[in-house]
């Protein structure tokens, strides 16, 4: 099988910088994953979709047809069923994640010494820790109260995390940068004492007495933005996974938009802590996306066995983030493969299954992007660099259901702010679309 090829593109359209454009909108207005899941659904709110709770009983087809959304924690799931679905109707489902590498902050986070105030933190995922170095910050997340209600919390810059200067460390450079996450990777707040619980209570506008928990972290203030010469670069925080979450939030209201007559149940997912292992309820190791199709195909009147014949002809696109070829260390790439920025999205294999991409997931995609009209790139890691996973192999060990790994080309992942380049989000989604909406 052999990758459609093109040319870097390296001169944007309107099409692709009015894409990039709102795609930096929604990274501002996500700086957690709660605040992802909140916008996702502000969003799927204004095309038309409706809610859905999960406590309320999900009787007769009407009440999951249509377009429909349900939101979990820092997860939400969307799907729009064709005119003549039934029992019978398989899934075409497309997966992302709504959390980044970040450091969360930790109870009784209002530490300090030498005069400073400081956050106590801890690592959340695997981020590069030297670019959260000298950058402004604030904390982002949610608080829960003592009668159980929720509410999102968005600081202003409030936070740094000061390097120790080159005078104090004379091997920095040629030695290297040794960071001890627990040492070096607490926030200064200010100057004296600084109560952290009583900031983030004022900026959501809640009494402090009443937060009886919270989950906040640390968030990058530097807008996002279309850089280099010909603005060909986006640089932007969290593009591992917002990058994901906004293409399938386009998607799947572009099916929407479409009103198909037949064809599969599209459906969007994006769960919460990838980043940590996705063992949680609104994970992609967890009960969330099972729990949804279970009861959505009970009330279109099937039963396990229709359930089960169904899925076995449904479809995962998983959409994450890859690596591109990096110019300065060319050698940790694969020799053959050797993505690039602006040439399409990445179809990523691995022969230890850390990707899910079979054989025929490949001919699928292949066929997805063809259909769109966009070029793809297969993406494979040097033997001797682990690879790293994503949601598609844990999605597919659940659901049994075959399963693509695919996205968009990074430099700097887990970087504090990543680069891409301006016409690849738009190509993945144009593909997604596509894979949604397959022609036969």
């Amino acid at each position: 099988m052999t990758a459609q090829r093109t040319e870097t593109l390296t001169c944007p359209d309107a099409e692709a910088r009015e894409f990039i454009e709102d795609l930096g909108a929604f990274v501002t207005a996500s700086p957690s994953s709660f605040h992802a899941a909140a916008e996702a659904a502000r969003r799927l709110e204004e095309a038309g979709f409706s809610r859905l709770e999960e406590t309320e009983d999900w009787a007769g087809a009407e009440s999951v047809t249509g377009a429909r959304y349900v939101v979990r924690d820092g997860s939400v799931i969307a799907w729009v069923t064709p005119g003549d679905v039934s029992a019978a109707t398989p899934w075409r489902i497309l997966g992302a994640h709504t959390d980044s590498p970040a450091f969360k902050v930790k109870p009784k986070p209002s530490i300090g010494a030498e005069g400073f105030a400081q956050v106590g933190v801890e690592v959340y995922g695997g981020p590069l820790l030297n670019s959260w170095l000298d950058r402004d910050l604030r904390l982002a997340g949610r608080l829960v109260l003592d009668d159980g209600t929720t509410h999102l919390v968005s600081t202003p810059p409030v936070l740094r995390i000061p390097q120790l200067a080159v005078h104090l460390d004379r091997g920095i450079n040629a030695e290297g940068l040794k960071l001890d996450p627990q040492r070096h990777m607490q926030p200064v707040a200010g100057l004296g004492e600084v109560d952290i619980v009583g900031l983030l209570a004022r900026c959501a506008g809640v009494d402090p007495e009443r937060i009886r928990g919270m989950e906040v972290v640390t968030v990058d203030t530097q807008e996002p933005a279309m850089i280099g010469a010909g603005e060909e670069l986006f640089a932007s925080a969290r593009l591992d996974n917002l990058a994901s979450t906004h293409g399938g939030v386009r998607a799947i209201i572009d099916v929407a938009a479409a009103a198909l007559p037949s064809g599969p149940i599209a459906l969007f997912i994006a769960n919460d802590h990838e980043e940590v292992g996705s063992s949680t309820r609104s994970g992609a190791g967890g009960p969330f996306l099972e729990d949804i199709l279970v009861r959505m195909h009970a009330a279109l009147g099937g039963d396990d066995s229709s359930r089960r014949r169904a899925s076995a002809s449904s479809m995962v696109l998983s959409c994450d983030t890859g690596h591109a070829a990096h110019p300065n260390y060319p050698e940790r790439h694969d020799p053959a493969n050797r993505p690039r920025l602006g040439a399409g999205p990445l179809l990523k294999i691995n022969a230890q299954q850390r990707y899910a991409t079979d054989a025929v997931g490949a001919a699928s995609f292949a066929a997805a992007c063809a259909q769109a009209g966009v070029p793809f790139q297969e993406f494979v890691s040097n033997n001797a660099m682990p690879c790293g996973s994503t949601i598609g192999p844990i999605t597919a060990t659940r659901l049994g259901i075959t399963t693509i790994d695919c996205g968009v080309a990074l430099l700097s992942m887990h970087s504090t702010r990543e680069l891409c380049a301006v016409v690849d989000p738009l190509m993945l989604q144009k593909a997604s679309v596509a894979f949604l909406t397959p022609r036969h």
